[in-house]
């Protein structure tokens, strides 16, 4: 089998790779029978001398490899018919942005598998960048948090060369008092709460958070059965909240009345109740001055209704203004900070990129050199030409209804 790490074609590119010199070295050693070549890149956080160096051949054609892996969507210019591609694609949940993108993979005949999808049999993801994007989000919520308010000032993580250097400085750091709420218990959800507490904050129930007064930094963690209920009142049961969301309704307002700063890391169904509305953030009981939302869901289909747009690295605060239901710049009274940036992982390239690798060697390389596969085939969202059988329902997505 011929593997080819293409070069990120989207702009502004990431600096992220789906496999780091070093395992590329290991694959070849431990794999006789598997290839790989690299397309030379200036923006990967590895140079391409660091491939050189473990002997793995640079290329700018990769037309002779079967298996195309990447990290963020492939521009359509860039796609190779008739490949395997491996890229995060962003149509799964229907995302409009993307709809031209997946009508290109199955016009040339691509088998397209999205590592969002790759899972074990009881539906576990076996492949993500969630935890290093939940370590940043929180990072740059609270930056921001700081900036807004001038009681301290964070160094960016993109300007920190691991993560190491960033808790070193945590240590150093005097936080204020405030209110952090955390959603979401997943890969996200962990990395960010990794961070709070090497940041030092404290760690409180959600009944605390509710009822006692911040006399120092303090963070909640929120699970499903915090935020939401069922509307008829009956008991929450999770198994049925994802099974029939629609059934049930947002508990978060008194969360909302109490944080400064919210980080979301939940996965959101787009038929799950919003943690709040946009009439509800004009409201005196709205006290959150810095959201980073790193589900980064876009509005109008979304948890947070003032997530307008994804961020970037270069510029990642706006400001949303609930009574023009606006953007505005940042900082300004009387809005919402925004932290929005949709590839967070990419300000933490080097730790991200390697953790990422191995679980592809330990987890999707096996399964992708066997003849037959459940792995794969769970997560071939397109294959010759025709939507995977776990991707029927995007049909009516793709002809555009």
């Amino acid at each position: 089998m011929k593997i080819g790490i293409i070069r990120e074609g989207k702009v502004p590119p990431d600096s992220r790779v789906p496999l780091i010199p070093e395992q590329c070295a290991q694959i070849l050693q431990e794999y006789p029978d598997v290839a790989i070549t690299v397309a030379p890149s200036p923006n990967r956080c590895y140079p391409d001398e660091a491939y050189r160096h473990r002997s793995v051949p640079l290329r700018e054609d990769l037309s002779s490899c079967e298996v195309l892996m990447g990290v963020k969507e492939v521009p359509i210019s860039q796609l190779i018919p008739n490949k395997t591609y491996f890229f995060f694609s962003h149509t799964i949940k229907e995302q409009p942005y993307n709809r031209d993108l997946l009508r290109a993979v199955l016009d040339k005949g691509i088998r397209l598998i999205d590592y969002e999808v790759l899972t074990d049999s009881r539906g576990k993801r076996l492949i993500a960048f969630g935890k290093f994007a939940g370590m940043v989000g929180a990072h740059n919520g609270i930056m921001a948090y700081g900036q807004r308010t001038g009681l301290f000032s964070l160094k960016r993580m993109k300007d920190c060369l691991d993560y190491a250097e960033a808790r070193s400085i945590y240590k150093t750091m005097q936080w204020p008092a405030m209110n952090v709420v955390l959603t979401g218990a997943g890969r996200v959800g962990q990395g960010a709460a990794l961070v709070l507490r090497d940041m030092g904050l404290q760690e409180v129930a959600p009944e605390e958070f509710l009822h006692t007064t911040a006399r120092q930094a303090r963070f909640t963690i929120l699970n499903c059965k915090d935020y939401a209920g069922r509307k008829d009142g009956g008991p929450f049961d999770k198994n049925d909240f994802y099974s029939n969301p629609t059934a049930y309704q947002s508990l978060f307002a008194p969360y909302a009345a109490v944080a400064d700063v919210m980080i979301n890391g939940i996965y959101w169904d787009n038929d799950a109740p919003a943690f709040f509305t946009k009439a509800e953030m004009r409201g005196e009981g709205f006290n959150i001055k810095v959201i980073a939302d790193v589900t980064c869901d876009i509005a109008p289909v979304s948890s947070i209704p003032s997530t307008l747009r994804p961020s970037t690295i270069a510029e990642p605060l706006f400001g949303y203004d609930p009574v023009a239901e606006a953007e505005t710049e940042p900082h300004l009274p009387n809005v919402v900070d925004m932290m929005t940036i949709d590839n967070l992982p990419n300000e933490l390239p080097r730790d991200a990129s390697k953790a990422f690798g191995q679980q592809f060697i330990d987890h999707i390389l096996p399964e992708l050199l066997k003849a037959e596969s459940a792995v794969i085939e769970r997560a071939t969202v397109a294959a010759a030409g025709q939507l995977g059988p776990h991707f029927q329902y995007l049909k009516p997505y793709v002809e555009g209804k």
